[in-house]
């Protein structure tokens, strides 16, 4: 039997990945991304269905998930870190705390 897939990307474009179920930290994720294997080290715990970076996002910078922008980091996230809306304003909207 094959191994269970940790998380999933939507779109190649995406610079998040969603866990398929609850994973901690330190958790290593591999991801089939254009041809190549790509490992990111989760840097703390997340929820199933939530994202992680799968590389540096600066401030300002759009959160890619479907190949379309589904917000703006609010801050800089590290590859591993969990994107949600403590890091991430919704697309259209300056405030945190709003849903992503």
């Amino acid at each position: 039997m094959g191994r269970r897939a940790k998380a999933i990307l939507i779109d190649e474009r995406d610079n998040v990945a969603t866990v398929l179920l609850p994973l901690g930290a330190g958790t290593n994720v591999e991801l089939d991304i254009a041809g190549r294997t790509e490992r990111v080290t989760l840097l703390s715990a997340i929820p199933a269905g939530h994202k992680f970076a799968l590389r540096q996002i600066e401030s300002g910078a759009p959160v890619v998930k479907y190949g379309e922008p589904i917000g703006e980091a609010a801050a800089r996230i590290l590859p591993g870190e969990h994107v949600h809306v403590h890091n991430v304003a919704s697309k259209g909207k300056k405030s945190e705390g709003t849903s992503v």
